[in-house]
């Protein structure tokens, strides 16, 4: 077969509420050993290293986040790498079941008013991201993402005339 696989990685940039949320955990955890001392003992302690752990696992991998695009053909998967650890799979769509794909931003998607929007994009204004429209589950979605030249022309080839480049 020949099949056409493209892969491509995305890092998100980091949001403006990434390093407060770290600031925040830490005092927490710290305010929970300190003043809990006086009142629960050791058992603070014991409770802010279980806190830490939890942080440490759940907290802050979500927020250093990498967006991998996989395009076979006319199938485009997207995934999150959460810490370049931990793997999961954001979405999966038939690329030819758009209603249009085009650059974030054209006027070409001013007629489109989606129900919602999933973001798999870096989050950097100088990059060029793309809007995919598609119906889904009785609603309309919208996704951005940054696909580089090859992905761009390796879409282009199944999605004709409803993928703009303006």
């Amino acid at each position: 077969m020949n099949d056409a696989l493209y892969e491509q990685l995305i890092s998100r940039r980091p949001k403006a509420y990434d390093l407060p949320v770290r600031i925040l955990v830490i005092l927490v955890i710290v305010a929970v050993a300190v003043l809990g001392m006086p009142f629960i003992g050791f058992l603070s302690f014991v409770i802010a290293v279980i806190l830490a752990v939890v942080a440490y696992y759940f907290i802050f991998p979500k927020l250093n986040v990498e967006y991998e695009y996989i395009i076979l053909n006319h199938d485009l998967q997207i995934d999150a790498i959460y810490n370049k650890a931990k793997r999961k799979r954001q979405q999966s769509i038939d690329i030819q079941g758009a209603e249009i794909i085009a650059p974030k931003g054209s006027p070409r998607l001013n007629s489109y008013k989606p129900d919602k929007v999933y973001d798999y994009s870096s989050g950097n204004p100088d990059a060029k991201a793309y809007a995919i429209m598609m119906p889904m589950d009785q609603k309309n979605i919208c996704i951005y993402i940054e696909p580089d030249a090859k992905m761009t022309d390796h879409m282009k080839q199944w999605m004709g005339m409803k993928m703009f480049q303006d």
